[in-house]
């Protein structure tokens, strides 16, 4: 077609139909502020959810650590041992089920201590090394 027999109207048709392809889709930059804000608020969940994880790793140490110094109770009274029973020994004697956590969150074997009368149970916590500040 040539341009010289167009109408005014035609040729503003076509130059509306030039300008809305133009327009379409998303310009690099676009797409660039929308990943830049994405990871933004990943990082922003992230920093909220970590400190709760850790936390809930500590608790999860506590409870299973409270578990077994009451299997070992149980197990005391039971064979009338004054030796303290390891965690294969709770297993033997059915204190504690099979699949029980004997390692704590990090996996690291809980220790188990009698003195007397006073039974203690710990966790070396999340740096794996028993006598820290971390301990559980």
């Amino acid at each position: 077609m040539l341009l010289s027999r167009l109408t005014p109207a035609r040729l503003a048709v076509l130059r509306r139909a030039r300008r809305s392809r133009r327009q379409e889709g998303m310009t690099l930059t676009e797409i660039m502020i929308v990943i830049i804000i994405m990871a933004m608020i990943a990082a922003a969940v992230g920093a909220a959810v970590i400190p709760k994880f850790r936390d809930a790793q500590k608790h999860t140490a506590r409870m299973d650590a409270e578990s077994i110094r009451s299997a070992v109770e149980s197990y005391t009274l039971e064979h009338g041992s004054r030796d303290c029973p390891s965690v294969d020994d709770l297993i033997e004697a059915h204190e504690l089920r099979r699949g029980a956590r004997t390692t704590d969150p990090w996996n690291t074997p809980f220790k188990i201590e009698c003195t007397g009368n006073e039974i203690t149970v710990h966790s070396a916590g999340p740096d794996g090394q028993f006598g820290g500040e971390d301990d559980i």
